[in-house]
């Protein structure tokens, strides 16, 4: 008795860390310290929130001095920044994090494949230099045909990446057989579609808590080693229906409701279940195949275009105060 006692007063958020691996979504450095998570993860959107903070002045005053000793015209001078800052803002975040931090390539990289693995490498190096462990770092990268074969040559040099902005079935095989260290395939905003689009479909369940199941059913099913980091969640009913998801990354206020949680959260989703959960065959994209299957998928089009076209949004807002704060 005394035992489910004690399980029923842990948090959500302690259950939940029993069979998943937590990551947060922020770059802020105290609720890291308070929620103790895995990892954590990054984007122009976060940055964007910090780099005016007063906690941060000295953070940001090293990357616009590291701009302005960089060569070249102003525009490579605000992007040297930009990759500067986004590394020492992980490199904070290490401080904390006992695992991995990922960092993005800009977004409007995300159909140019050599020069997703241009920035990625720019982004190691410099990580390098502070001599942090290219295996603490996970290179993070839009869901694009062209982002997969970036990251699939990344891979092959033992930089790991973190395919985002992932919608649809055919982004999942195509990552996995690209040997992809992780997907963040998105929850909430899968929801959202079809909250807006075909809310019939949402009276039978939550379409993203389905999409990230079926991917994690035929991940271990078909024994693709990449780790599945459900993303972008509405609720903390979401979180609890992924419980077993090998990583989920949330974001601070979902965190807080967890801790504050007690309610019993028991695991969903196991290795062990997977092979009769998983009723797809297993399937070999080539560019042509991947391109119909994802444009079968209305949803993942959307969403998709949308995302890479708000996170360029937040990098060109970050541009513009980066060149404010170099050339005044």
């Amino acid at each position: 008795l005394s035992e489910c006692l004690f399980f029923f007063a842990m948090s959500a958020l302690d259950q939940l860390k029993q069979h998943t691996t937590v990551v947060a979504d922020t770059a802020n450095f105290d609720l890291l310290e308070q929620f103790k998570p895995q990892d954590a993860t990054t984007n122009p959107s976060l940055l964007l929130s910090a780099i005016n903070a007063e906690k941060f002045k000295a953070l940001v005053e090293e990357g616009v001095a590291y701009g302005r000793a960089s060569p070249g015209a102003p525009e490579a001078q605000i992007e040297a920044t930009i990759l500067k800052l986004g590394v020492l803002f992980g490199r904070e975040i290490l401080k904390i994090v006992p695992g991995r931090v990922s960092t993005e390539v800009d977004a409007r990289y995300s159909f140019d494949t050599d020069k997703t693995v241009e920035t990625a490498l720019r982004i190691i190096a410099l990580y390098k230099e502070m001599d942090i462990s290219p295996d603490r770092v996970l290179i993070k990268i839009a869901s694009t045909w062209e982002g997969i074969r970036a990251a699939e040559r990344l891979e092959q040099q033992g930089i790991h990446c973190n395919l985002t902005l992932l919608f649809s079935f055919a982004q999942a095989v195509a990552c996995a057989e690209a040997g992809v260290t992780l997907i963040s395939p998105f929850v909430g905003r899968i929801l959202d579609w079809f909250k807006k689009n075909e809310p019939a479909a949402v009276a039978a369940g939550d379409p993203g808590v389905a999409s990230v199941t079926r991917i994690y059913h035929y991940y271990k099913k078909y024994g693709y080693k990449t780790i599945v980091m459900g993303a972008s969640f509405r609720n903390t009913d979401e979180i609890k229906q992924l419980c077993g998801c090998d990583f989920l990354t949330i974001g601070p206020a979902l965190l807080e409701q967890l801790a504050a949680d007690t309610s019993p959260v028991p695991p969903v989703l196991s290795p062990a279940g997977a092979a009769d959960a998983c009723p797809d065959a297993q399937i070999h994209l080539n560019e042509a195949n991947f391109r119909w299957m994802h444009n079968e998928e209305p949803m993942a089009v959307e969403k998709l275009s949308e995302g890479i076209r708000n996170f360029s949004k937040d990098t060109r807002k970050l541009e513009e105060i980066v060149r404010s704060k170099l050339f005044g």
